[in-house]
């Protein structure tokens, strides 16, 4: 794993398009720990991961495959990083399943899952991750069609995916949803990611209401980052907010994904068999209600 310290001191650099690659990322987000010991956490699970091709998606992959599953990594356009992600599950052992679309699609969303199924035999750990973020000045900045889109990419797309997947679904499999500190802080300068991250929230709690109301032992949870290393921070704001990203945190520094796939792991195995319908805050210090 990078080290924690370089975290304190990021180089200024930013890219021109989102959602961002990973491999000019300096220094490179760590995907997992020297020292993480898997244990079969998930042996024989089948997963499916949005936004699986880098950062905390990637992370989360290897983990899943360190702990024994098979993984559809569903990216956008970044083959390259995607390429690299399904290498690292392979090298764990793994089945990786590289699928390129467009989540904001609902037909892409279906076809994707279906695939899944098909290729890897079922689908037990559904995980939400994939969003856009485009940071504005003034709420005359923040058009229509940007509303919609990160809409369509950051929250539609967890209600299409879970749609489709919740069918093939059995007790003891899972829905993890990717939130954020925003939903709970807000943003000055990200106010739709913001508005979709606290929506994310609320789907969480009611479709894991829904989820027990029917009795159907399917777990509904959500994990809401703090400032974390991934391709989407150079990508989306200016070099000299990179700088100084994170530093505003008890830990004073970002956070690299390894340090947020944890968390997935244990929402996804049988040690939280018990926990439904909660958020998990990896986000080095900083205090939020609910």
């Amino acid at each position: 794993m990078g080290d924690e310290q370089e975290l304190k001191d990021l180089p200024p650099q930013e890219q021109d398009e989102q959602p961002g690659k990973q491999e000019p990322m300096h220094p490179e987000p760590a995907s997992i720990k020297d020292s993480y010991r898997a244990c079969g956490k998930l042996d024989g699970k089948k997963a499916l991961i949005t936004g699986g091709d880098s950062g905390i998606g990637r992370a989360v992959a290897v983990h899943f495959a360190r702990e024994g599953a098979d993984v559809a990594i569903v990216y956008l356009d970044e083959h390259e990083d995607a390429r690299k992600t399904a290498e690292m599950v392979e090298e764990a052992g793994q089945k990786a399943l590289l699928i390129a679309g467009d989540v904001a699609e609902e037909d892409f969303c279906r076809k994707a899952v279906e695939q899944t199924v098909s290729e890897l035999g079922g689908i037990n750990i559904l995980v939400n991750n994939a969003a856009q973020q485009y940071p504005v000045q003034s709420l005359e900045e923040l058009t229509t069609e940007q509303w919609d889109r990160t809409f369509r990419t950051n929250i539609y797309a967890y209600f299409f995916m879970a749609k489709a997947a919740r069918r093939y679904m059995k007790s003891g499999d899972c829905i993890i949803n990717t939130t954020s500190v925003t939903a709970y802080q807000g943003h000055e300068t990200l106010i739709d990611y913001s508005a979709t991250k606290g929506a994310i929230v609320t789907f969480t709690r009611s479709l894991a209401l829904l989820e027990g109301q029917s009795e159907s032992g399917i777990r509904v949870n959500g994990v809401a980052p703090g400032p974390i290393w991934t391709p989407l921070i150079p990508a989306s704001f200016p070099k000299e907010k990179v700088d100084t990203f994170g530093q505003d945190t008890a830990l004073k520094r970002a956070g690299h994904p390894a340090e947020v796939a944890t968390c997935y792991v244990f929402l996804a195995s049988d040690d939280a068999s018990y926990i439904t319908g909660q958020v998990l805050h990896p986000n080095g210090g900083r205090i939020v209600n609910g």
